[in-house]
């Protein structure tokens, strides 16, 4: 049934649209797709039980609602409710004059401990913070880089992805460097995800970064970053890395050694 489009749009009808078609066997499998367990990223976050397809297309009948309202969908626990802000979001920056949108990217970056999933990151990095910053300053790209906040740290290199498609990948690489030694998985898929990105448009960029950093970068994100590259390129990259492992090992059982003399 398609959903029913308010006079006046509010977080409220909203919500009750997203509630009305949610399915509790699909909430228990998005909890577990989303690792929602103790101590797993998404700890915490709660889901409705509704599938990506039918909250954009809830979305869609709130195109107009007002950034209070969107403000309200971000507060909640509900994922869905505030998947489906972002969503009006990036439709109402891509829709926007220069005020609108700068309202919009000031109003997302002020609230990044809302957008908590690596799912909401991806629907709305590039477009709202990558699409302010197209024709900017980079450096809040850089500040972000540096955050504690996992999320935040994801925004700064998944916004990049704006630049690639416009054949710009400076601010790739050097994010992507200075996020060779972050610790988390997710950074790992992303940067791997965004530099795959750009050898899709031009491998010789990626070529070049992987062979400078290889042997630093850990496993996920350079198979992530390979993944297109021929079975030749692959394994010689892929080399690289175990180089990096062997080289590691030595140097700790040196240490261990060292130690045991004293």
């Amino acid at each position: 049934m398609k959903p029913t489009s308010p006079t006046s749009p509010t977080a409220k009808a909203l919500q009750a649209e997203l509630r009305r078609i949610a399915k509790p066997e699909v909430a228990k499998t998005l909890a577990w797709f989303f690792k929602t367990g103790p101590g797993e990223y998404g700890e915490g976050d709660r889901f409705l039980g509704v599938k990506v397809p039918d909250t954009r297309r809830v979305a869609r009948s709130f195109r107009e609602l007002p950034l209070a309202e969107i403000g309200r969908l971000l507060d909640s626990p509900m994922h869905e409710d505030r998947l489906a802000g972002l969503v009006v979001l990036v439709g109402q920056f891509e829709r926007g004059d220069e005020d609108t949108q700068k309202r919009i990217y000031d109003f997302y970056l002020a609230r990044t401990a809302r957008i908590n999933n690596w799912d909401l990151v991806d629907v709305s990095a590039p477009q709202i913070v990558g699409g302010w910053l197209a024709a900017r300053s980079r450096k809040p790209l850089l500040k972000l880089a540096r955050s504690q906040s996992l999320w935040e740290r994801r925004i700064s290199i998944v916004a990049t992805l704006q630049f690639i498609r416009r054949q710009d990948f400076a601010d790739t690489l050097t994010i992507a460097e200075m996020l060779l030694k972050d610790r988390h998985d997710l950074i790992h898929k992303a940067t791997g995800w965004m530099l795959r990105e750009a050898g899709k448009r031009d491998e010789a960029v990626l070529k070049g970064f992987l062979d400078a950093f290889a042997a630093q970068m850990p496993r996920t994100m350079l198979r992530y970053a390979i993944e297109r590259l021929s079975e030749k390129d692959r394994l010689h990259y892929m080399a690289a890395g175990r180089e990096k492992g062997k080289s590691t090992v030595s140097r700790s059982n040196k240490a261990r050694r060292a130690a045991s003399k004293k």
